[in-house]
């Protein structure tokens, strides 16, 4: 049985390891991490490229001994409309059963597809067992707080390779 877990991930931090590895212990199939909101970048709320948001996933799936037969990153291109959005989503992956997240928003959305199907999905809340965010992550880095502890080591490394604090605070101005 195939699952599905959503993020942004700008940038991918220690939550979204937990819950990964939370999705890959009730996924017997493929996990397919899907990175949302791809035509969006250089911009406060979502700072990074798609390019640069797969480089991180992976480098901490890596760092964290994560087989890549187990999972599949797939970037899915924007729709501003909520309504749609599960549909669209769905377009871009295989067939999958499960759908893991810790928003409320695509819980609902999700919920709300599923009463129109035959088959609806199983929806799991991750339990959020770290206090992170991408808005925390980015906001300590913008007040030059510590934030290194919140995002795997190796997603350290790319961020400071990318001067990723200059460019937020850049992209404030």
């Amino acid at each position: 049985m195939n699952s599905l877990f959503i993020g942004r991930f700008q940038p991918f931090h220690l939550g979204h390891l937990d819950a990964i590895k939370q999705a890959l212990a009730q996924t017997k199939g493929m996990l397919f991490i899907s990175i949302g909101s791809t035509a969006e970048n250089y911009l406060p709320t979502n700072p990074f490229t798609t390019g640069e948001r797969i480089q991180m996933i992976k480098a901490a799936l890596d760092e964290a001994k994560i087989a890549p037969s187990l999972y599949m990153i797939v970037p899915i291109p924007n729709i501003n409309n909520y309504e749609l959005w599960p549909n669209h989503v769905e377009q871009y992956l295989p067939p999958f059963e499960k759908l893991f997240t810790c928003s409320d928003i695509v819980a609902e959305l999700f919920t709300n597809t599923n009463k129109t199907r035959k088959n609806s999905r199983e929806i799991i809340r991750v339990k959020k067992n770290h206090k992170i965010s991408s808005t925390i992550v980015r906001a300590a880095m913008l007040k030059n707080k510590p934030w290194e502890k919140l995002v795997p080591s190796s997603v350290q490394k790319l961020l400071k390779n990318w001067q990723a604090q200059a460019r937020l605070k850049n992209i404030q101005e």
